[in-house]
C-alpha cells in the first residue's frame, strides 16, 4: 500500500490546503491559456511546491473538456503515477552539473510524446552549480512553445539573480495549525478511522507548517490500527502527558514548588 502522503496528493485546485496566493493566481493563468514558460516555486519543504508543480502539468496535459484537471482521464492518471513520459521530476541535488543541464537542453527540443506540454520540474534547485545554472539560462530566456519549467527550492537566494529575473517566483507559506489539522480529519474519515481533534491538533502544531510532516505523523499513528487519541499521540512520540503539563504551568503560574520537586522523582 502506498503511503498516506501519496494518496492525500490532491488532484484538483480545490484540495491544495492553504497558498490562496498561489493556487487562485496560476489556476486563472491556466484557465485563460496564459501559462507561463518558467516557474519558481519558493518556501519551507512540505508544503506543497511540487504538488503545484504536479498539477500545472496535469492542468496543460489533460486530455477532457470543461474544469481542469479532471484527474481520470489517462494524461492525469499518469502524472499521478509518475510515468507521463512529458512530465519530468529531476532532482537538481544529485542532477546538478554541466553535463546534466547540456542533456536536459538536447532534450527538450524534442515535440512531445502525447502532443501536450513537456514539463520540467527541477527539485532542490538551489543546489545546482553555477556554471549549470548559466548552461540552463539560455533555454530559460528562450524556450520552445511547447515546454514549462518549474524550478522548486527552499533556498532561493542561491538561485542566480539571472535565472530568478526570467521565471514567475510564487512563494509559499508555512501552513498553520488548523490547515493541517483540517485535512487530518478528512484523511481520518477517509481511512475510516476515529480521531480526536486535541490529537489531530497537536499533530497539526507538531509538524511545524508543513502538511507532508503532519502526514507522516498521522501515518504512525494509523498503523496501529486504534482511533488517534492525544494520549496515544504523546506515547507515540514521546511527549510527556498533557495533565503533567497543565500541572506545571499551573504550579509555576502559582509560583508554587511543590508539585514539581515531588514529580521529580
Amino acid at each position: 500500500m502506498t503511503a498516506i502522503y501519496q494518496r492525500a496528493r490532491p488532484i484538483h485546485w480545490d484540495e491544495v490546503v492553504g497558498q490562496e496566493h498561489v493556487k487562485d493566481v496560476l489556476r486563472a493563468a491556466l484557465e485563460r491559456g496564459r501559462v507561463g514558460h518558467a516557474y519558481l516555486f519558493s518556501g519551507p519543504r512540505g508544503v506543497g511546491k511540487t504538488t503545484t508543480a504536479r498539477l500545472i502539468a496535469m492542468t496543460a496535459n489533460c486530455e477532457r473538456d470543461g474544469v481542469k484537471p479532471c484527474g481520470e482521464c489517462p494524461s492525469c492518471l499518469m502524472v499521478r503515477a509518475g510515468s507521463h513520459p512529458d512530465v519530468l521530476e529531476i532532482d537538481a541535488a544529485s542532477n546538478n552539473s554541466v553535463d546534466d543541464v547540456r542533456d536536459l537542453r538536447e532534450k527538450v527540443g524534442l515535440a512531445a510524446m502525447r502532443g501536450g506540454k513537456k514539463i520540467y520540474i527541477l527539485d532542490e534547485a538551489h543546489m545546482m552549480s553555477r556554471a549549470a545554472f548559466n548552461a540552463l539560462l539560455k533555454t530559460l530566456e528562450e524556450p520552445p512553445s511547447h515546454v514549462i519549467f518549474v524550478l522548486a527550492t527552499t533556498e532561493p537566494e542561491k538561485i542566480l539573480p539571472t535565472i530568478l529575473s526570467r521565471c514567475q517566483h510564487y512563494r509559499f507559506r508555512r501552513l498553520s495549525d488548523v490547515e493541517i489539522a483540517g485535512k487530518l480529519a478528512r484523511l481520518c474519515e477517509q481511512e475510516g478511522v476515529r480521531a480526536e481533534g486535541e490529537a489531530l491538533s497537536l499533530i497539526g502544531r507538531l509538524a511545524d507548517g508543513a502538511m507532508r510532516d503532519g502526514e507522516s505523523l498521522l501515518e504512525r499513528m494509523l498503523a496501529a490500527g486504534e482511533d488517534v487519541t492525544r494520549a496515544g499521540v504523546e506515547a507515540a512520540l514521546g511527549l510527556p502527558p498533557s495533565e503533567r503539563v497543565a500541572e506545571m504551568a499551573r504550579a509555576l503560574a502559582a509560583r508554587d514548588a511543590e508539585p514539581l520537586l515531588t514529580g521529580a522523582g
